[in-house]
């Protein structure tokens, strides 16, 4: 729970992300797990107090889009065609168990928070395991249930139907917001997507999936529907707001300009789509959907395609690679990515108006990262937004807040015993990674 007395931090460097993109030396006031104020100087003392010159403070990154459950399986399917990886994927999906899901999704959980993520969006089944996890490490989730045609799934029971029993079990819960989830147009058909578009609409959720990743894919559907993926689901009546759609490699203009016009936001998931070689130099076209009026944001995908949890190396490429694609130093600039980190990934989960910023009546979601690391030694006013996204590393995060309490600690986490936890992990992976489960 949130910590309901008062805590005041002062004198840090605050890159607030506020409208205004405020940058500057001052102090801010936590209570009843919201910020109350954040100003130059804070008149009168709180019921905790912190000198915080040795730190900047931003809000904690929102990650929108992962598997979680995969921590443990990074290193599995390395080096494979996006197909055959999926292949492995499904492999052991096939096998997995609440336990090793939960395991999963703590060390996942753990890698996120130590490097200055406190929320998540999130695509599996067995999310109940991943809520869990959620709930005991402090982390902020907002949950997918996957669903997928009932023929082919590995689920128990109907997809659609374990989806609506999640979200009924967890809609009332502080820091976790279930959802309803679609693996793709690869492995949903069209009542599939209508039912899980209903079951949104009625439990008053986001929708999340998995949108022209590949070229295979969209080839796949050209051939099978005589549409390519955006269209096809236009068609449906499927697209609309409160919709986050994964990696939008393969869109033409007029795909962006329906995306952007039906307010579906886009999370860019640049390490996941190179390293699969998804194609187009695994490039979402960010600034042409930022052009159309479609909001983008940043999201690593699954530990098995990425390798890592890192927001902060995924803001870095980001910024790099569409820097090189476009042949342009100026394209997607430093503020741009950490917007697309903060604020913009807050809008597309709806949550513009309460995460994503240091400003007074938003959820104490933030993180004190230590100005005398390596990675941030010198910053100041002038360099600390390029600062975050060209230099800092995840061991400069020093502290980490989510909704008012303090999770991480002098890079501990508060909440959980790590060197206790850590051994049972591995034994729970070793179990899983047997060479029988990878086919």
């Amino acid at each position: 729970m949130a910590d309901h007395s008062s805590t005041a931090l002062r004198g840090a460097l605050l890159v607030t992300q506020d409208d205004e993109r405020k940058v500057f030396r001052g102090d801010v006031l936590l209570r009843d797990g919201t910020i109350e104020q954040v100003a130059p100087a804070i008149k009168g003392k709180a019921d905790h107090e912190l000198d915080a010159h040795r730190y900047l403070i931003a809000p904690g990154f929102v990650n929108t889009h992962t598997h979680i459950a995969n921590a443990l399986l990074k290193g599995t399917a390395d080096d494979r065609g996006f197909f055959q990886f999926l292949e492995t994927m499904f492999a052991v999906d096939a096998k997995r168990t609440e336990e090793d899901i939960e395991a999963g999704a703590l060390l996942g959980a753990a890698e996120m928070l130590l490097g200055g993520t406190t929320g998540f969006l999130d695509m599996y089944y067995g999310e109940d395991a991943v809520a869990r996890a959620c709930e005991r490490i402090g982390i902020r989730g907002f949950l997918g249930w996957v669903v997928l045609d009932p023929e082919i799934t590995t689920q128990k029971g109907v997809p659609v139907e374990n989806a609506a029993h999640f979200i009924t079990r967890w809609k009332k819960h502080e820091r976790v917001s279930p959802l309803v989830s679609l693996q793709g147009v690869y492995a949903c058909k069209d009542d599939t997507w209508l039912k899980a578009k209903e079951l949104a609409e009625r439990e008053k959720v986001l929708l999340h999936y998995h949108l022209s990743e590949t070229r295979g894919e969209v080839q796949e559907n050209e051939k099978k529907r005589g549409k390519r993926p955006p269209e096809w689901l236009d068609s449906l009546g499927f697209l609309g707001r409160h919709q986050v759609a994964a990696h939008g490699v393969w869109l033409t203009t007029r795909e962006i300009e329906l995306l952007a016009r039906k307010g579906v936001a886009v999370a860019h998931c640049p390490s996941s789509n190179m390293k699969l070689a998804s194609g187009g130099g695994g490039i979402c076209p960010v600034t042409e959907l930022r052009a159309a009026g479609a909001t983008v944001a940043m999201a690593t995908d699954s530990s098995s395609s990425n390798n890592g949890l890192s927001m902060l190396r995924e803001m870095h490429l980001a910024a790099l690679a569409h820097k090189q694609q476009r042949h342009d130093p100026e394209s997607l600039p430093a503020p741009v990515v950490l917007d697309m980190a903060t604020r913009d990934a807050a809008k597309a989960l709806g949550r513009e108006r309460d995460l994503g910023q240091l400003a007074p009546g938003f959820k104490a979601d933030l993180v004190l990262y230590d100005l005398s690391h390596p990675s941030l030694l010198p910053t100041r006013v002038e360099n600390a937004v390029s600062n975050l996204v060209y230099s800092a590393q995840d061991d400069a995060v020093h502290t980490v807040y989510v909704q008012g309490e303090k999770v991480v600690e002098a890079r501990r986490l508060l909440k959980l015993d790590w060197e206790k936890e850590a051994p049972n992990i591995e034994r729970i992976a070793s179990a899983l990674l047997h060479p029988a489960s990878l086919g």
